[in-house]
């Protein structure tokens, strides 16, 4: 159990850490607006997946009651998923840009909303949540719904801790990211690598 909990930890951490649209638009708040309006996008993005962890926990488990089958399949589409996801890394660009043009002024309260909708509202996150989750389902005595939730919970404090990082430290990070144009290859090639090692995970 620890150790399954440990490695979905830690893979959710590199993902999060990884270059994406969400840490990308904490980082260009920070950068533009300051900390705390860096901090209110995170926030907003982080209550977002307690939506998509809801509908997985309770449509998940009602799919495991009914066929272990069809759960398989769930997992095996999963294992597909990240292996997709991996291959649109590779083909991707490893260059990070960061525009810090035309970014509206937002008010804190405004950014939260708008943080929390992008989440909620983005069908990825939740295609990704049904591939993601189901390999890490750590107790045959639990509850799959309450696993869910652990899981959720989990992915939730591991990414805020990291996106809040970022937006504490984004004059730092992005200073990085100018002077060292390799940083770019490196995530990708750390994120290519987790999403297939989870897809083999998910699968074994």
């Amino acid at each position: 159990m620890t150790e399954t909990l440990l490695s979905f930890a830690i893979a959710t951490a590199i993902l999060a850490i990884s270059p994406g649209p969400d840490n990308i638009f904490v980082l260009t708040q920070s950068i533009v607006n300051g900390k705390k309006f860096g901090l209110a996008t995170v926030f907003g993005l982080i209550s977002g997946c307690l939506v998509h962890t809801t509908l997985l926990a309770f449509g998940v488990s009602a799919i495991i009651k009914e066929s272990e089958n069809l759960f398989f399949s769930i997992k095996l589409f999963g294992a597909i998923y990240l292996l997709y996801l991996a291959f649109k890394v590779y083909k991707s660009d490893a260059s990070i840009l960061l525009s810090e043009e035309n970014v509206e002024k937002k008010t804190t309260l405004q950014l939260f909303k708008q943080g929390f909708i992008m989440n909620v509202l983005n069908p990825k996150v939740s295609i990704f949540f049904l591939a993601f989750f189901p390999g890490f389902l750590f107790s045959d005595s639990i509850s799959t719904v309450i696993q869910f939730y652990v899981l959720g919970l989990l992915f939730m404090l591991v990414s805020l801790v990291i996106f809040s990082t970022i937006a504490i430290l984004a004059g730092v990070i992005s200073e990085k990211i100018k002077e060292n144009k390799n940083i770019g290859l490196y995530l990708k090639w750390i994120q290519i690598i987790v999403f297939v090692l989870i897809a083999v995970f998910i699968l074994i």
